[in-house]
């Protein structure tokens, strides 16, 4: 993900539109005019980051269906799905996966691999990390398609809305930034814990509703337990990358993105 100068001094409290104004401007490529950067804007901001992941994963469920009742086939639909969300992020979250990827394998200390992050270019690590990824998602995509569009359309959704709320959770208080500078300096430690916790709280029970429409209770529970274990996964990316960056950066923020809504394809995916 960009990296942008970090917000700073008191301002007073976001309206719900700042908040969105916020989310939709710095996690998507639709037209939205941000009005402020400072830290209460960036706090309502990553609350509405769920609320963005809907939006993209209603896309991504809206042409995968289409293509999939036109008579597609469940791999095209799957491959649809998984380029929408790329396309209306003009592929920050993958460019960040990759980054990340390559910070992690470099092998090197904290700071020459924040700078090999910075770089423009693609190494290794990042271009295999970025291959088995799509693999993957298109691989879980085309199984949930074949068993039905339900199926499918409720995998997107519920994979983009938990890789935008692990961004929530990894803005939680507590989580520091790696860099002085850039997104990772705006949002963390800008979610105080309860909000956090509030906001997967409802990812998860959204999920289950979701899941009921077409398999029951038994749906609801998959669908449940497939966003918890993501939102796990991700937490485990994000922890990771703490450990070995000493915080979170732009660029983290579209692992934990990416690596969390792959979880929670594959979990859906099986059983």
């Amino acid at each position: 993900m960009n990296d942008a100068a970090a917000p700073s001094g008191p301002s007073p409290s976001p309206t719900l539109g700042d908040a969105m104004r916020f989310a939709f401007g710095t996690l998507t490529v639709l037209p939205v005019r941000l009005r402020r950067w400072d830290r209460p804007a960036a706090r309502g901001g990553m609350l509405c980051a769920p609320v963005a992941g809907l939006v993209i994963g209603l896309a991504s469920a809206a042409l995968g269906t289409g293509l999939l009742l036109l008579g597609s086939g469940p791999l095209l639909a799957a491959v649809a799905t998984a380029a929408v969300p790329a396309v209306l992020t003009r592929g920050l979250h993958l460019d960040g996966l990759a980054d990340t990827a390559d910070g992690l394998g470099s092998g090197k200390p904290a700071e020459d691999a924040l700078r090999i992050m910075k770089q423009s270019d693609i190494g290794p690590f990042g271009v295999i990390t970025l291959l088995f990824t799509l693999l993957a998602q298109v691989a879980a995509l085309a199984q949930l398609y074949g068993r039905g569009w339900a199926e499918g359309a409720t995998a997107a959704v519920v994979a983009a809305v938990t890789a935008r709320c692990a961004l929530t959770l990894a803005a939680r208080h507590g989580v520091p930034a790696a860099r002085p500078e850039g997104l990772g300096a705006a949002v963390a430690g800008t979610v105080p814990l309860p909000a956090a916790a509030t906001a997967a709280a409802l990812v998860v029970a959204l999920s289950a509703a979701l899941g009921s429409t077409h398999s029951g209770g038994y749906g609801a529970l998959h669908a449940a337990l497939a966003a918890l274990l993501a939102l796990a996964v991700g937490e485990a990316a994000l922890r990771r990358c703490r450990h070995r960056f000493g915080g979170i950066t732009g660029d983290v923020f579209g692992a934990v993105a990416e690596t969390t809504g792959l979880a929670a394809a594959v979990v859906l995916a099986l059983g």
